[in-house]
Formats: C-alpha cells, structure tokens, sequence
C-alpha cells in the first residue's frame, strides 16, 4: 500500500511514519499544496496513493481544502467512491463542523490527536487497507 501523509508537525509526520511504513511505501508533504501535487503527480503516473493521511490545520492550503482538491482530481477522471483513494483525516480538531465538512467533502475516516497506532491500524483494517501483520 503506497500512502500519503500530509501534516506541517515534525513529531506527527515521525509517528505517522512509524505506524505505516510496515505496511508499504510512505511518501510526507508539510502542507496542502504540496500534498495535492504529489497526490496529482502520483494520479498521474502509475503507483497512485491508496491511502492519504491529512492534518486539518496546515500553513497554506489547510486540510480540508486538500481534501476537496483530491476528491476534484478523481472525480474528473470519473472516478466513483469506491476507486478512490482512502483519506483519513488525522487532526487535534474535534468540533463537529469540521468532522461534518470532511465527511460532506468524501473523506473515509476521521482521528483526533494524539493519533495512537491501535486507533489508525484499526481504520486501515476497517478500510480493508490492511490486514494483521
């Protein structure tokens, strides 16, 4: 599984890392912009993200805007729910707008910080990303 993680925290990129990386490559971008080039660029080319973990609150292109530049590259390659990618949104931002706005803007998934391994793991699994190492 080819995964995206998309967070401006140093600490959270390291932990996400630690979590994914047992289950295929991981590739990081520090804010929006450049993680919707690279999910555009790897859209593109031929190892597209199955999975993209993003922050809400980003420098720049904030989280939820990402979301809705990814679910426009694939929606205009006429892409359906279940050809997309996998997005979880993994955030310190609890209050119910903004899990509200990623749900309305398509994402798959949605966990508070501090993201705990058991907690991401067990989204994978229930993605179907996944299966018991």
């Amino acid at each position: 599984m080819r995964s995206l993680i998309v967070e401006d925290d140093l600490v959270s990129q390291k932990l996400m890392l630690s979590i994914l990386r047992p289950y295929g490559s991981c590739d990081v971008a520090s804010n929006g912009e450049e993680g919707v080039r690279m999910f555009r660029e790897a859209f593109e080319g031929e190892d597209a993200y199955r999975l993209v973990c993003l922050d809400i609150m980003m420098p720049g292109m904030n989280g939820q805007n990402a979301l809705k530049a990814i679910r426009d590259i694939e929606q205009a390659d006429g892409r359906t729910m279940l050809s997309m990618a996998k997005i979880v949104m993994t955030t310190a931002l609890t209050d119910i707008d903004n899990v509200g706005e990623s749900y309305r803007s398509l994402c798959n998934g949605y966990l508070y910080k501090p993201i705990r391994r058991d907690d991401l793991v067990r989204q994978l699994k229930y993605l179907g990303l996944v299966e018991d190492l």
